[in-house]
């Protein structure tokens, strides 16, 4: 297992996870977001294959509508 920060929260991870997988589990699947591992943005295109290390820091951004 592997502990990451996501959004300033602890979270523990099977180790070997990637992005996409963390994602699911964290509940955020088919959702519209952005995502920034370590303070790098990450496309979508790479959620897959984006490897987690224990102690990254993931800041998912979940868009607002209004004004």
């Amino acid at each position: 297992m592997i502990t990451v920060s996501v959004n300033n929260q602890q979270a523990t991870l099977p180790r070997c996870c990637s992005l996409a997988e963390a994602l699911a589990t964290l509940g955020y699947q088919g959702q519209k977001i952005a995502v920034a591992v370590n303070n790098s943005f990450v496309p979508r295109s790479e959620y897959a294959t984006h490897q987690l290390q224990g102690d990254d820091r993931v800041d998912v951004v979940v868009p607002v509508q209004g004004g």
